[in-house]
């Protein structure tokens, strides 16, 4: 399985806006992803997973994957938490 730990950029964490632009890019990578913040663990491509996560601009997720095409989606997805969204105007996520 393919992983990837990132901290999370964006400075109102996985929330709003980022965590929206997280979970479109999670969608269409192509290959199922899991993104974890501490114990809990729930699928990227759920919204209203991800904003349980509770995380923070600072926390550190793991991104996990499996099959053709994983290292590209969670390097693809990895960079986008590693940028402060919050700031950028237009995203081509």
């Amino acid at each position: 399985m393919a992983q990837r730990t990132v901290v999370v950029a964006s400075a109102s964490g996985l929330h709003a806006r980022p965590a929206k632009l997280f979970v479109q890019a999670a969608a269409k990578v192509g290959v199922p992803v899991t993104i974890r913040a501490g114990e809990k663990s729930v699928p990227a491509k759920s919204m209203l997973g991800v904003l349980s996560l509770g995380a923070v601009r600072g926390t550190e997720v793991t991104l996990e994957a499996e099959g053709p095409g994983a290292d590209e989606a969670l390097d693809t997805l990895a960079e986008l938490l590693s940028r402060d969204l919050d700031s950028e105007e237009a995203l081509d996520a």
